[in-house]
């Protein structure tokens, strides 16, 4: 009876379901409508808190007003996992390497118990003190499952009927990586890997070693690798990780101190590679250049094999990919040279922060039992423009109430315009359309340069973004060009797959050149494209259409009758430790406060040099 219900409602009535992801880091909201996804946002962009973990107060308010909907029309609230196996699995985790950890069984438990075990009667405080009382909200609260919702994260947006899902973060309630079959409105998980056993975790303690934060701090180890050679490769394998042939692993816990302590790695991990940790800020020596080097090896060879396993048991042709360590590019790109599976595809979302469209997705397909539907136009991201935007009177009004000094200008006179400024070796803030979803700036709120520029990468690093010299930036280039720059075939728009610069658009590296080592390396031209080219050749694109973005597509192409040159630069605009900025007020700022020659927002122009010092 309760089932055929559901089905005459939703048939009849828009059905509103509201995803959160919180209270650990990238908090998150997501709003579906009979399944479409509507917005999606990190709490990070309006709070202006990186990596912000708090009850996404902004993020759902701002879901609900593009939907133009009250509380009362949500049908489901449903968060991204489930408090209690979560809270099981830290107490038996204490209590299995009890009397150690004390000292943070005392830090955590309390936490837990206060704030996180009963989320439910959580959730309902924060619904009623943002939304009011007069919504019955516990009748509307729903709980998914981590890996769940990582999975239905990737599978249910992807362009595949059917596929293989493979995810892989830190850790969930208790899995750390899950193996499916999906296809229609079902997920089947085949098999999962448990805590403390986990690749993200391990990349984190390697991140946690090498004096980065762990959460954030990953990317640079992914970035940092290519200086090095996998000299520890060996070791890792044989005293930290046994890795099956099926690609299951289990990880020697004697080193690591993640499960109990407060740290990620012991005294016996320093000892097996020569010391403490190295100081966050302090030089980073060709020692900690080849432990990242050998950790991106070792995490690759796993997933290699995990790649195969599930391909082999699951006969699927097409793979989806969720979880943090989705968010690893150069491993993604192993895995589709593999061709292991025709296609993949990955959530631009991968991370927590996606966990709350999966969760919403959960409950459309699989407690409502909707077909997921494949209509042949690409995915259901719809680019990952989910974020706000600004029409002309809203960009007007914030540029005024800055004291900015503005023109607008008509599409072909500003297209014109920001080419040339390009063309000239400016650096843009590019502020257009919708924010997008995830942690990649995809050109909408985007920093743009010139990618032939040999000084280029150096300079944004330092003057604009304010970020260590070694951090690789990624070329966005017109899809019709990709093949004649790069060694890649298919699309690539959400920035998620490393390759490499085909032969011919490379520079000769002379003798001497090629005897660098270490980060001596990062100021060899190595092709016609040095600001985008790595110093293995390697470039983490994005591939631009005149569907999903036609603006930026306008731009690159205008750029390209100057310059012969398809491609620009893109990384996202915002600078060392601060989100990415959302509003225009957010744009100017970081404007005024880095060295960026041009700002644009809509069709609004800005110069540097006309501006004033006032905010």
């Amino acid at each position: 009876m309760r089932r055929s219900f559901i089905l005459c409602f939703k048939d009849w009535f828009s059905v509103y379901i509201l995803g959160i992801s919180a209270l650990y880091h990238d908090s998150a909201a997501c709003l579906l409508n009979n399944g479409e996804i509507i917005a999606a946002a990190q709490e990070e962009r309006f709070s202006r808190k990186k990596h912000d973990a708090s009850f996404p107060h902004k993020a759902i308010k701002y879901c609900l007003e593009i939907g133009q909907i009250s509380p009362q029309d949500i049908a489901h609230i449903v968060f991204y996992e489930k408090p209690f196996p979560k809270f099981e699995r830290l107490f038996e985790t204490y209590l299995a390497f009890a009397p150690f950890g004390f000292k943070s069984f005392m830090k955590v438990m309390p936490i837990w118990i206060k704030d996180k075990l009963f989320q439910k009667d959580m959730i309902i405080e924060h619904m009623k003190g943002a939304f009011g009382e007069q919504v019955c909200w516990e009748k509307k609260i729903l709980f998914s499952e981590h890996h769940l919702s990582h999975a239905a994260s990737a599978f249910f947006p992807s362009p595949f009927a059917s596929a293989a899902v493979l995810t892989l973060d830190g850790v969930g309630e208790w899995a750390t990586a899950s193996l499916s079959k999906a296809s229609g409105n079902k997920i089947e998980i085949i098999k999962e890997i448990m805590f403390p056993h986990s690749i993200g975790l391990l990349y984190s303690a390697f991140t946690y070693y090498l004096g980065f934060k762990v959460n954030s701090g990953e990317y640079k180890v992914m970035g940092l690798a290519p200086y090095g050679e996998p000299k520890y490769a060996d070791l890792i394998e044989e005293k930290l990780v046994k890795v099956a042939e099926d690609g299951s692993f289990c990880l020697n816990m004697s080193y690591f101190n993640y499960a109990t302590g407060l740290t990620m790695t012991n005294k016996k991990f320093h000892n097996l590679f020569g010391g403490p940790p190295r100081r966050p800020g302090s030089e980073i020596t060709l020692k900690d250049i080849d432990l990242a080097a050998s950790i991106q090896n070792v995490i690759e060879k796993i997933i290699i094999k995990m790649g195969k396993n599930i391909a082999e048991i699951t006969g699927e042709k097409n793979l989806c990919l969720a979880g943090g360590v989705a968010l690893n590019c150069s491993a993604n790109a192993v895995l589709a040279k593999s061709k292991f599976f025709e296609k993949i595809w990955v959530q631009p979302a991968a991370g927590d922060a996606g966990g709350a469209l999966g969760a919403a997705l959960c409950v459309w397909h699989m407690h409502y039992g909707e077909e997921k539907a494949v209509t042949g136009d690409g995915d259901g991201m719809k680019g990952a423009y989910l974020g706000p935007e600004f029409d002309d009177e809203e960009v007007h009004n914030q540029l005024r109430f800055c004291g900015a000094k503005f023109q607008k200008l008509a599409d072909n006179e500003l297209i014109e315009h920001v080419a040339s400024a390009l063309a000239n070796e400016k650096a843009v803030g590019w502020m257009q359309g919708r924010m997008e979803f995830g942690p990649r700036a995809l050109g909408n709120r985007s920093i743009l340069a010139d990618p032939r520029s040999p000084s280029m990468q150096k300079q944004l690093n330092l003057k604009v973004k304010y970020r260590e010299s070694f951090r690789p930036f990624a070329p966005s280039v017109l899809i019709d060009d990709v093949e004649e720059w790069y060694d890649w075939s298919d699309d690539s728009p959400y920035m998620l797959f490393v390759t490499k610069i085909l032969e011919e658009k490379r520079m000769q590296i002379t003798q001497s050149e090629n005897m660098l080592s270490g980060l001596d390396k990062l100021d060899v031209c190595r092709s016609i494209v040095p600001a985008v080219t790595h110093v293995d050749y390697s470039a983490r694109i994005q591939t631009v259409d005149n569907i999903q973005n036609p603006r930026f597509h306008a731009l690159i192409s205008k750029f390209k009758e100057k310059t012969g040159c398809p491609i620009v630069v893109n990384t996202s605009f915002n600078v060392r430790s601060e989100p990415i900025v959302c509003t225009p007020v957010d744009a100017y700022k970081c404007f005024m406060a880095t060295e960026l020659d041009v700002l644009v927002i809509g069709n609004y122009l800005m110069l540097k040099d006309e501006q004033g010092f006032h905010l």
